[in-house]
């Protein structure tokens, strides 16, 4: 195992939590372990590790990405992550708003939607 991918195992599971990790690794088979690899290497021991910049920008940056490229099935999983990245509520909408203006409003429509969804199950988690 390379030192990146230690890295980024560790990074992943700061950002996203052991139970989700744990998932995943559970769930991995001989079809997705070079996937797997790749993403731990490259999106978690690379750029998730790097401190160019905050864990709460990048939470943030990821959001509007997912949300303007229309990957929605993403967002819930970085929604639930702002609660170990620091990104605020406040941070998400405004970051949706960015959306609307820059790639359109029924992305940032969606995206808010599901945030609020996400919001509301992990509140319901937490009762």
């Amino acid at each position: 195992m390379s030192k990146r991918y230690e890295d980024g195992t560790r990074v992943r599971r700061a950002v996203l939590g052991d139970a989700h990790v744990d998932r995943a690794e559970a769930n991995k088979t001989d079809l997705d372990t070079a996937f797997q690899s790749l993403i731990t290497e490259s999106a978690w021991g690379t750029v998730w590790a790097s401190d160019a910049i905050s864990r709460r920008e990048r939470s943030m940056i990821t959001l509007a990405l997912l949300a303007a490229t229309g990957n929605f099935a993403e967002i819930p999983l970085h929604i639930r992550a702002t609660a170990n990245t620091g990104a605020s509520q406040q941070d998400v909408i405004e970051v949706f708003q960015h959306v609307a203006i820059y790639a359109g409003v029924p992305a940032a429509n969606n995206a808010i939607k599901i945030a609020k969804a996400t919001y509301a199950e992990m509140e319901d988690d937490n009762a």
